[in-house]
């Protein structure tokens, strides 16, 4: 599939309705508050579709009720201007949460609502899944959709472009693309859920002093790093035989000018070794400050033999040292060659590296307790009708 064109959210936290524009090098950023992390979550909650866990993930966040958007559907023009205090409207639509993404090869759509009261269960505060859509092209419309969810009824298109009915009685917690795709009629929906399966996500490693990755780990072949990073010192090594053993050196050297990187150890486990310039042995992970230890699993990550479709960077300049940000930066610019990378980020020194280096820059701000983009005209989209 091609990069991701664009991504819409409705209804989730402080994004009661946003519409992005995102390249295949993009950095989110804004204010303390602004909605970064909200943006961060809901795309992981539409990479969780694929895996079966949107409703889990939801429950996890409170429910449906604590995760909706908590303003009124739509902001009056008196509200905006403070001729009117901000209060709800007869609502004109149905409560939901909305996610989507678009690239020039396909779009995908879920929109979860509020469960039915008949017949009652103590699973109440769990969303049921209305509607999803699957449509060829940048924008959902009448003629290009080829897969539909409603309810518990899935319908494909067959090659005629005639609908047929695929699928009946579909829970209203499970998804179309893991309970209908396969090989034989349901190849697009396959397509879609392991695409963004191969989405990765990194997000505040664990460098304190008791993390998992300062210790020794059996060593086996770790072609992408796990998200939480104990396995570093295996991703390091096999990036050194089968990856870019120029480029990790390049990177180190880049950050830490005369130093490099080894990987030692005994019995089968490995374990970081870090020469530096003007020290006569090496460290070990344990010795290493929180920063470096975090830089060496950015760099593990972004180097991987197995590049994804979509890796999503959440503040990766935290307890970094300043000067580490450039490498950093330009790191990040050379693995948007091979994956679309989206970095969320309040550092503005990465922030312009990224610029800088060709990054799409996204400012977000808040707006009566709503996100909103920045000097930015929203994408045509087009939600799926229940």
């Amino acid at each position: 599939m091609k990069p991701i064109s664009r991504l819409c959210v409705s209804g989730y936290r402080s994004l009661r309705d946003v519409r992005l524009e995102i390249d295949s090098l993009t950095v989110i950023t804004g204010a303390n508050g602004s909605g970064k992390s909200n943006l961060y979550r809901a795309l992981r909650l539409l990479a969780d579709v694929a895996q079966g866990r949107i409703i889990p993930s939801v429950a996890r966040e409170g429910g449906l009720p604590s995760v909706l958007w908590a303003g009124p559907e739509a902001f009056s023009r008196a509200m905006k201007r403070g001729q009117q205090p901000v209060q709800g409207l007869v609502r004109k639509g149905p409560v939901s949460l909305k996610l989507g993404f678009s690239s020039e090869d396909y779009g995908y759509a879920i929109d979860l609502g509020m469960p039915a009261p008949v017949p009652p269960s103590r699973f109440d505060r769990d969303p049921e899944i209305k509607v999803e859509s699957l449509w060829t092209g940048l924008v959902l419309q009448r003629a290009n959709v080829f897969a539909q969810r409603k309810g518990p009824a899935v319908s494909l298109r067959d090659r005629e472009g005639a609908w047929r009915s695929a699928f009946d009685s579909l829970e209203p917690y499970d998804s179309m693309l893991t309970h209908y795709s396969n090989p034989r009629d349901g190849a697009e929906l396959l397509l879609l859920r392991e695409h963004l399966r191969a989405w990765r996500f990194y997000d505040h490693f664990r460098t304190d002093s008791e993390a998992p990755v300062r210790r020794p780990q059996v060593g086996t072949r770790t072609p992408v790093l796990a998200s939480d990073g104990t396995d570093l010192a295996a991703a390091i090594v096999t990036i050194q035989e089968i990856g870019a053993k120029e480029e990790l050196d390049a990177a180190i050297a880049d950050a830490f000018p005369g130093g490099s990187i080894d990987v030692g150890g005994a019995d089968g486990h490995f374990e970081i070794e870090m020469y530096q310039h003007g020290l006569l042995r090496s460290l070990g992970t344990s010795e290493l400050s929180d920063g470096t230890v975090r830089y060496l699993l950015l760099v593990a990550a972004l180097l991987s033999p197995r590049p994804p479709p979509l890796m999503i960077l959440n503040e990766p300049e935290t307890s970094l040292h300043p000067d580490l940000l450039q490498p950093l930066a330009r790191l990040i610019a050379k693995a948007s060659k091979q994956s679309q990378i989206i970095v969320v980020s309040h550092a503005a020194s990465l922030v312009a590296a990224l610029r800088d280096a060709g990054a799409r820059q996204i400012v977000l701000t808040k707006q009566l307790g709503e996100t909103v983009v920045s000097d930015d005209e929203s994408p045509t989209w087009n939600w799926p009708a229940r």
